[in-house]
Formats: structure tokens, C-alpha cells, sequence
């Protein structure tokens, strides 16, 4: 079964990884080989980029193409949301905390009456 990439979030990580690395688009285009208006479409999902420039930006920025596409990849997407939730969670008090968790049950409830 074929699975399409998320554009929208393989850009997000790849601007993610350039903002650590301390790169700007047109820095990491140069390293890649690359306009800098292309990283900005890539980042901005306005365009698909291919496996070749995909590897080129993975290595430019010192990472793997599986951390870049965690999204797409059935086996690791929930261990990626259940890792962005808990990082949603860094630096609230207890009481912000009560309040998610509320919310979240709510939605939860919601969605599974609505499927």
C-alpha cells in the first residue's frame, strides 16, 4: 500500500533541523545546491522535493531522512505525536495541565461519536 509524504510536515521538520543547525535558507541552499527560493517552497510545502535533494538536505543539516519523514512512516508517527504532545506539555503548572487533559478527553469523546 503506498503512502504519500506529508509535505506540510516533512517542511516543518526540515525547517526545525535548519533553525538548530543555525542555518538560513539560503545558507542551507547553498550547501544543498539549491536556490533559496526552493527551501522556502519545500519548507513551505509549495512544492515536492526529491529523494535526491531530500538526502542532500538530511545530511546538510545532520540528520536522517526517517527523522525528517517520521510523519509518513506508519510505525513511528504515533511515538512522534505522543513526543510533540509531552513536549507541549514542558513548562505548564499542574493546573494548565488538568486543563488539557480535560480537553483532550472532551475531543476524544467528540471524535469517536462523530467517526
Amino acid at each position: 500500500m503506498p503512502v504519500d509524504l506529508d509535505y506540510k510536515e516533512l517542511g516543518k521538520r526540515i525547517k526545525e533541523q535548519r533553525l538548530k543547525q543555525h542555518l538560513t535558507q539560503e545558507k542551507l541552499g547553498e550547501i544543498v545546491g539549491v536556490n533559496t527560493s526552493n527551501i522556502s517552497h519545500i519548507e513551505r510545502a509549495a512544492t515536492q522535493v526529491s529523494l535526491s535533494s531530500l538526502v542532500k538536505i538530511a545530511n546538510a543539516l545532520d540528520t536522517t531522512l526517517d527523522c525528517l519523514v517520521c510523519d509518513s512512516l506508519c510505525a513511528v508517527a504515533d511515538l512522534y505525536i505522543e513526543q510533540d504532545i509531552s513536549n507541549l506539555l514542558q513548562g505548564c503548572t499542574l493546573a494548565e495541565k488538568q486543563i488539557i487533559k480535560d480537553i483532550l478527553i472532551t475531543t476524544k469523546k467528540t471524535l469517536k461519536e462523530h467517526r
